[in-house]
């Protein structure tokens, strides 16, 4: 009972800023929002020191007394002594932040540089450190006399993705397409943008568009463009259903083994469909029985030559092509005659299809009419129809 009561003793207790810190667990813990960064990234920084919370009722800061200084660098850059202040007046965390400024460097390959490289400022939100790639930045505070605690985190430069929303889209539909690329969110208190170059099998020439960061640290970009029936303008792409569709970026910020001179083309792809659903594309309407001039039939007997003439409409606004199935199965289900006719529609066209047929038999025939794109893909085009006919 009384070892208890002691070691909660001994938590409580306060611990003075002459104690001897134990580095396993040190009593001014440093510690930063990120286990990594990019070159331009901001840094946001914390230290978890109660013994420097000299006066609970007032909000106090560390790090900017020469004697007890914090200190953030870079390779041969630093910000010293930089000052951090309480997150609350008794809290005994302080806090700060500083932005990571990169060096001179084209990031979008126009041949302008696009960073503004520089290092100054005494915190605890307005340091500015110049940074290299795969660099490590190191913050250190002397928390007592000749005792300094430091903690060092990387810098690094990382490969970009881009990817559509969806792998299909159909003509009428917005495409979403998204770069993630930390190494772009080159003002990490601003909105960035980045240029994307969209491609379809129809404009080769295609457009260019610009996707905006969802945030200001996000390194996440995010564009929305729409397809077009005739010429690609604005955010519109002439791409027709059939075409694959293509988006891509330039990234210059590799990692290694990579150079900082070096780029990648990293690009995305999507197929684009029609917005009609297969099965709904060409419509079927009634069968009709003529003879060998066109005049309707009204007697049907055995051995007769006659023309079973179909109507089809070409449901959507492009060229379709097809292959229409006439199949005649006899009253026990057994097929007689089964013949096709191939084609194109043109948009919305109507179109007659006539077929000859001799019945040999009286009896009752059904005949099955089908619409497929083609003999080998044998993907529907239209609902299936079945009409009855008797032959006496």
């Amino acid at each position: 009972m009384y070892e208890f009561v002691l070691g909660f003793f001994l938590i409580l207790a306060p611990v003075y800023a002459d104690s001897i810190p134990d580095y396993e667990k040190p009593f001014a813990p440093i510690f930063t929002d990120k286990p990594v960064y990019s070159w331009t990234d901001k840094i946001i920084i914390s230290i978890n020191v109660p013994s420097w919370n000299s006066n609970p009722n007032q909000i106090d800061s560390i790090g900017e007394s020469e004697s007890h200084p914090i200190k953030i660098s870079s390779g041969e850059n630093s910000l010293k002594p930089y000052r951090l202040t309480e997150t609350n007046s008794n809290s005994g965390i302080f806090s700060g932040e500083i932005i990571l400024t990169g060096f001179l460097h084209d990031v979008d390959g126009d041949g302008s540089f696009d960073t503004n490289p520089k290092t100054f400022g005494n915190g605890p939100t307005n340091g500015f450190l110049e940074s290299d790639v795969n660099d490590f930045i190191s913050i250190s505070f002397e928390f007592a006399d000749g005792i300094i605690l430091v903690e060092s985190i990387p810098v690094n430069w990382n490969h970009g993705t881009i990817k559509f929303s969806k792998d299909t889209f159909l003509s009428n539909d917005l495409i979403d397409v998204r770069i993630i690329d930390p190494d772009l969110n080159l003002n990490p208190e601003m909105i960035d943008t980045v240029n994307i170059e969209v491609f379809s099998s129809s404009d080769a020439g295609g457009l260019s568009i610009t996707a905006i960061e969802t945030s200001e640290r996000s390194g996440n970009f995010i564009s929305t463009f729409s397809l077009s029936e005739n010429i690609s303008s604005g955010n519109r792409l002439y791409a027709i259903p059939g075409d694959t569709i293509i988006a891509k970026y330039d990234d210059h910020t590799l990692p290694k083994p990579f150079s900082k001179s070096d780029s990648q083309y990293v690009e995305t792809v999507a197929n684009v469909d029609y917005s009609t659903s297969s099965i709904n594309r060409i419509e079927i309407l009634s069968i009709f029985l003529s003879d060998g001039f066109g005049n309707p039939i009204v007697s049907l007997s055995p051995n007769t030559q006659m023309q079973i003439v179909g109507i089809i409409e070409n449901q959507i606004n492009y060229d379709q092509e097809f292959i229409y199935f006439l199949q005649i199965k006899n009253s026990d289900g057994v097929i007689v005659s089964l013949s096709w006719i191939q084609g194109k529609l043109s948009p919305n066209q109507i179109l007659e299809v006539s077929q000859s047929w001799i019945p040999t038999n009286s009896e009752n025939y059904i005949l099955e009419t089908y619409v497929w794109n083609s003999l080998n893909g044998s993907s529907p085009l239209s609902h299936s129809t079945s009409t009855l006919i008797n032959i006496q």
